[in-house]
């Protein structure tokens, strides 16, 4: 890899003599292949020669602290002249210290990372996996009743040192505080049942004031109260034309909007979408489905198999990923669901869209409104 990246003899001796060459090469080598381009290539070869003489390889777990003393020592770093107040010398650091960290932990060290003060967070833990296991709840749903009970807990007054210590009153305030800041009664219904989910749990355990979880009430939810409601059709069309042009981005970004739009796939429906779910002997592409724990198979429409396809020749970075919709720029990973989301608010932000809510799910909701304009039922759609 040396050789490919230095001509001048003195310098290719440099880096083939410098310590930890053979770590150093095959860092590179794993670098290449996420895609990195030369100039990348040249700026990490030569953050980790710089940094080699204070790393240890030896030792298998490592500080965040003891990377920052190794990339301290370096004399641009540590030099009188350097003004270490401006946002420059941050960006070089913090460049310097992730690129050592990946490269540690590309040869199998630990590197420990200070944590943050994250309260009752060994209880809420045990609450997730009680979720996984026992109750056998979705990814999806464990991570939102975990969020919104960390939020909670987040909020505590710090004389609240221990569940014990927490009141009906202290749960009440924050649902109220969340009320005034404009929550919806669905997503103050999905709080408080959360909360009750969790005290119920703390119970059990033995952790909290019997008869917690019973005090907490559940605001009242109306039927067919509001129906979601997505942009106007018209302006999903306005949208989908924005990203019809030549330019990378707009080609993935374009088969990413017609899934959301005329299949209303949630976000993390459509981050999970492989090559091989795409059957195109016979236009089908299979869909899985979190909340159904299934996988479901769909009639590939030509506007949208046109798209990936365009995406899957012009566009795709080569990789080992199966994932079909992967990051443009180095390193090549694939989109996560929150990366489908961003897109959409970035673009319905762009074309000055107003809708009740951004995001991946209000194309859904637009899918599900043009349908019932097209004449289909609740029920159907």
């Amino acid at each position: 890899m040396f050789e490919t990246l230095f001509r001048h003899p003195t310098i290719l001796e440099r880096y083939r003599t410098g310590p930890h060459a053979d770590s150093r090469e095959r860092f590179l080598r794993a670098c290449a292949k996420q895609g990195y381009s030369r100039a990348r290539l040249l700026n990490i070869a030569w953050i980790t020669l710089a940094a080699a003489p204070g790393i240890d390889l030896n030792c298998k777990e490592i500080s965040l602290q003891d990377i920052e003393s190794a990339v301290d020592q370096r004399r641009r770093f540590k030099g009188l002249s350097w003004d270490k107040d401006t946002d420059t010398f941050r960006r070089s650091r913090r460049a310097f210290v992730h690129i050592i960290t990946k490269w540690l932990e590309s040869e199998g060290c630990v590197v420990r990372f200070p944590e943050g003060e994250r309260p009752f967070a060994q209880q809420l833990e045990s609450f997730a996996c009680y979720l996984r296991q026992e109750r056998g709840l979705s990814p999806i749903t464990v991570s939102t009743r975990c969020y919104l009970v960390g939020r909670f807990f987040a909020g505590l007054p710090s004389c609240c040192d221990s569940l014990r210590a927490i009141t009906i009153t202290d749960i009440d305030a924050f649902i109220k505080v969340k009320g005034h800041q404009g929550w919806a009664r669905t997503s103050l219904s999905m709080l408080t049942d959360s909360l009750r989910s969790f005290f119920r749990y703390a119970g059990s355990q033995d952790w909290c004031t019997t008869g917690l979880a019973s005090s907490i009430e559940l605001p009242r939810i109306y039927v067919m109260e509001r129906i979601p409601q997505g942009p106007a059709w018209e302006d999903v069309q306005r949208l989908l034309s924005s990203a019809d042009t030549g330019r990378n981005v707009d080609i993935r970004d374009r088969a990413v909007l017609l899934l959301l739009a005329l299949y209303g796939l949630r976000r993390g429906e459509v981050a999970a979408l492989r090559i091989d779910d795409l059957d195109w002997v016979n236009d089908r592409i299979l869909v899985t489905r979190p909340k159904q724990r299934c996988a479901q198979s769909y009639p590939l429409v030509p506007e949208v198999g046109n798209a990936i396809l365009r995406y899957l020749r012009e566009v795709r970075p080569q990789c080992v990923h199966r994932a079909l919709f992967l990051t443009l720029r180095a390193p090549v990973r694939p989109l996560s669901a929150g990366s489908m989301s961003e897109i959409a608010r970035a673009r319905l932000s762009a074309l000055g869209i107003t809708t009740p809510h951004f995001g991946a799910h209000c194309l859904r909701h637009a899918c599900a409104g043009h349908l019932m304009a097209s004449g289909f039922s609740l029920r159907h759609i």
